[in-house]
Order: C-alpha cells, then sequence, then structure tokens
C-alpha cells in the first residue's frame, strides 16, 4: 500500500476529539498514514505535524471573531498556499464551517479530495451556504440522520456516520451510582444546566433558579445539581445563589455524572440537550436570547424546533419554552409532572440512542477510505 497523505483541519476542543478517533480508525485500517494540518494535543497524539495551535482558531461570537479577522483570514490564506504545495490525498475539514468550507471550496478546485466532517446547521437557517458545499466538498459526513436527508435533497454526496457521543455513552446508566459518586443522597433531584457561555448563563441562570424555587413549593423535598462548565461559569452562578435559599450543589465540570445521578433535567438549548437524552433523562428545553437576535433568527431560522430531541424524533417530543414562555412559572409546572413520570419522552430517547449508536469514527474512515480508492 502506497502512503496516504491525510490533511486535518480541526478548530476547537470537539472537533480534536472527532479528529483523533478519525486518525485512530483511519490508521487501523491503512497502516502508512502521513497527517498534517491543524489540530490540538488529541489530534497530535494520534501523530499529526500540526501547523500552528488549534487555540489560535478557537474563537466564539461574532464580536470576538471580528477581533481576530486580520488573524484568521491571514492563516487561512497561509494553510491553503501550504496544502496545495503539498497535495494532500485528502482534505478533511472537522466542523468549524465558517474557517474550514473556503479551504476545502480551494483546495477542491485544484484537483484535491475534500471532505467536511460535521454539518453546519444548513438545514436550519443560513440554506444557501449548501450550494458553497456542493461546490467544495467531495462528501459531507453527519452525525445525524435528518441533516444527510436534506444534503441528499441538495444533491451533496452524503454519509451519516452516527453521533460520537452516542459510542461513548452507556445504553443504560446507573442513577444510584451516579449518586454516590457525588455523595447524593435519595430524594427528587432536578440538573440545572443554564448553558456553558457567559452570555446564556446571564441569560438563563436566575431564570433558572427562579424555577428551582417555584419546584420547591410543587415536588416536596426536590433538590438540585448544576455542573459548571468553568470557574467563571459557577462563579456566575454563586452571585446568583447569595440571599436564596435553595438546595442545589454545584459541580466542577461533571455534567455527565450529573444527568447519570438527576431525575430530570431543566436544559438550555444546545448540545447538552442530546447529552440528556442519551442518558435517557426527561427534560424541559429553555432559552432566552438578546431581543433583536431572537427577532432576526425568528425570521431565518427555518426549521419548526430548536432542540435536537425534537429534531431528532421529528416532532414535539420535549417541551421547548422559548423567550417571553420562558417564565419561572411556566418552567416548575412543566417539569412537575416530568419528576413524577418522564417515560413519555425517555422511551423514544433509546431508539434514538440506538440510531445514533453506529461507531461513528470508524464509520467516517471508511467514508473517507472509499472516495480514496479511486484516485
Amino acid at each position: 500500500m502506497a502512503q496516504l497523505c491525510i490533511a486535518l483541519v480541526a478548530g476547537e476542543a470537539s472537533g480534536d476529539i472527532l479528529g483523533a478517533g478519525l486518525m485512530r480508525a483511519l490508521k487501523s485500517r491503512h497502516p502508512d498514514i502521513r497527517f498534517i494540518g491543524v489540530g490540538g494535543p488529541l489530534m497530535q497524539a494520534e501523530g499529526l505535524d500540526s501547523y500552528f495551535p488549534m487555540e489560535r482558531l478557537a474563537v466564539m461570537g461574532l464580536v470576538e471573531v471580528l477581533g481576530r479577522l486580520r488573524e484568521l483570514l491571514k492563516r487561512r490564506k497561509a494553510l491553503i498556499q501550504t496544502l496545495m504545495a503539498e497535495k494532500p490525498d485528502v482534505f478533511i475539514g472537522i466542523d468549524a464551517p465558517d474557517f474550514t468550507l473556503n479551504i476545502e471550496l480551494k483546495l477542491r478546485q485544484v484537483g484535491i479530495k475534500t471532505v467536511h466532517y460535521v454539518s453546519p446547521s444548513v438545514w436550519a437557517w443560513r440554506q444557501k451556504r449548501v450550494l458553497k458545499i456542493r461546490e467544495g466538498c467531495d462528501l459531507m459526513l453527519t452525525l445525524l440522520p435528518f441533516e444527510a436527508k436534506f444534503y441528499e435533497e441538495q444533491g451533496v454526496p452524503v454519509r451519516f456516520v452516527g453521533h460520537p457521543l452516542a459510542d461513548t455513552i452507556d445504553l443504560t446508566c446507573d442513577r444510584n451510582a451516579a449518586r454516590a459518586q457525588l455523595g447524593l443522597s435519595d430524594g427528587p433531584l432536578v440538573a440545572l444546566m443554564p448553558g456553558s457561555r457567559g452570555g446564556e448563563v446571564g441569560r438563563l441562570g436566575a431564570l433558572f433558579l427562579d424555577a428551582a424555587q417555584r419546584l420547591q413549593a410543587l415536588v416536596p423535598g426536590v433538590r438540585f445539581v448544576s455542573p459548571c462548565a468553568n470557574a467563571l461559569r459557577r462563579e456566575q452562578l454563586e452571585q446568583m445563589l447569595v440571599g436564596r435559599d435553595l438546595p442545589v450543589t454545584l459541580l466542577d465540570g461533571q455534567s455527565h455524572q450529573a444527568l447519570a445521578a438527576c431525575d430530570a433535567v431543566l436544559i438550555a438549548s444546545g448540545t447538552a440537550t442530546l447529552e440528556a437524552l442519551l442518558f435517557k433523562r426527561p427534560m424541559v428545553v429553555a432559552y432566552r436570547l438578546a431581543p433583536l437576535t431572537y427577532w432576526i433568527l425568528k425570521r431565518l431560522v427555518k426549521s419548526p424546533y430548536v432542540s435536537l430531541p425534537n429534531l431528532l424524533a421529528q416532532r414535539l417530543l420535549v417541551p421547548e419554552l422559548l423567550q417571553d414562555a420562558a417564565t419561572p412559572e411556566a418552567l416548575a409546572e412543566t417539569l412537575a409532572p416530568l419528576l413524577a413520570d418522564g417515560r413519555g419522552q425517555t422511551d423514544s430517547f433509546d431508539q434514538i440512542h440506538r440510531t445514533l449508536r453506529r461507531d461513528a469514527s470508524n464509520q467516517a474512515a471508511e467514508a473517507v477510505l472509499a472516495l480514496l480508492e479511486n484516485r
């Protein structure tokens, strides 16, 4: 077998995890591969020669991106030139669509095969981006089945590979063991998960704590656990808890342990809703945006649902309380019955988990090598 040269670019920690899994699966199928591009510590541990630190690409939010735009554009231009000179057998852009889709477009124009791993949410908004994807991408690898359906309809070669989280999270988890591990006793327990970013916790934190106080009147003896994404989020919540008499345990990270331990979840829309589904915990999804952002998105978003469980079920499986509908009373009243019996939701969660559990890294590796067979 001739040596393969595979270029990969990941822009943040979640992409580093996906990239490392894909690299491992590729190496087990093809003994001689050289990996170049940009990735984090996990991808480097699998043998990636990273041209610069991945941290330089990890920027969130419009304002932050503008401050770093010149550097990002300069790095991208240099990266395209380097990769054109290296002529890898395939380029794989992992997530980070605003950075990687352009690279794919330029490389494909000079005859390099291109793959994009993790679909941007084109099915929900900015649907015109699919034209750029069709032009720049030999193969799209999606984590979710409804995404693959969208690309098929748009004439983009696609493969649904399953979701790595569905592979790593067990089909059943032991609630009692998780509680013992966290030092939490018996009785009704709700996980409060207002998001991982400062802005989200700023908009949702106090609302979730108000809802928790209301819930105490509806569910005697209820207690709460809240995993904090980092020290700053913990500080934010600690300040919001001042002057409240709430039985809440704050954790550092440990979101999976919190989900395993709880009976139900009050949660911000985002990837965490998929984790709650995979842990089979009934949930109420809430979200608030800045009023102007919400007004704009309402006009742009084509999808009837915002949360992944509902998008995956293709129906209203979990309650979504958005913007003005997200009041402490409404959240508490929607949560209370789920603590008594959440099977209406969780019976479907198991089926969805099995659909997503496809050994994503190996599926992705097979799809990439199949693309290269006729090189």
